[in-house]
């Protein structure tokens, strides 16, 4: 599996949205993370179906909307329709995580499974063979810039070995939470593909030479 760059725009300047999103697109972002938070499933507010109709008018790159929301099932259709390339849904906000994946699937984009960093792996295990992502959290969900939990190392690793086990989990694993200089590589090295980056990247002045050092990191992991 290939390194992948998301930018997360969550950490990006809101007032110059479109500036920050094509700043980073030809500076070597590969997909862009986009969060829609609800207040209830996590204590936070972001973004709705609207910003991923924005983005898609500025930006050729694939969005990959995450869903930190309760009730994600009346939003799925929304969301794709705006945009979206790929959908993740937290396993924690439905009891039908299979009729979520199942719907956006229906829809004609890629389907991803979020577990927090307390959801054990097997919650989710059934759902490989018809998934396109699964999202590990590294953080707790629901606020930028907070550091990467290091016991999910493991978890990511873990995860991994599953998917080499079955022919058909041909899912990547993606990464959100703390990401930065010091944290890729080991994530790289233990399986991940897609790395979400938000205040690492926006808080700095040259986009570039970080997606690049983390590009250069992750790579090197895997090796």
């Amino acid at each position: 599996m290939t390194v992948k760059i998301a930018p997360s725009i969550l950490s990006a300047d809101i007032m110059n949205l479109e500036r920050d999103v094509k700043l980073a697109e030809q500076d070597g972002a590969d997909l862009f993370h986009i969060d829609i938070m609800d207040g209830h499933f996590v204590p936070n507010m972001s973004f709705s179906p609207s910003i991923v109709e924005g983005m898609r008018r500025v930006t050729d790159k694939p969005l990959d909307v995450h869903m930190m929301i309760d009730n994600p099932d009346a939003y799925i259709k929304p969301i794709a329709e705006a945009g979206a390339d790929t959908i993740l849904v937290h396993a924690e906000s439905t009891k039908h995580i299979y009729r979520s994946i199942d719907l956006i699937k229906s829809l004609g984009i890629k389907a991803g499974v979020v577990v927090n960093p307390g959801t054990p792996l097997e919650t989710v295990k059934e759902l490989f063979p018809v998934i396109d992502q699964i999202l590990v959290m590294t953080v707790n969900p629901g606020f930028g810039g907070q550091s990467f939990i290091p016991g999910m190392t493991k978890k990511i690793q873990r995860l991994d070995q599953l998917r080499q086990t079955a022919a058909d989990d041909n899912f990547e694993i993606e990464v959100d939470g703390g990401i930065n200089n010091e944290t890729i590589a080991k994530c790289a090295h233990a399986g991940a593909d897609i790395f979400v980056a938000g205040s690492y990247l926006y808080g700095h002045d040259n986009i570039k030479e970080r997606i690049d050092g983390l590009k250069s990191l992750a790579v090197d992991a895997k090796k």
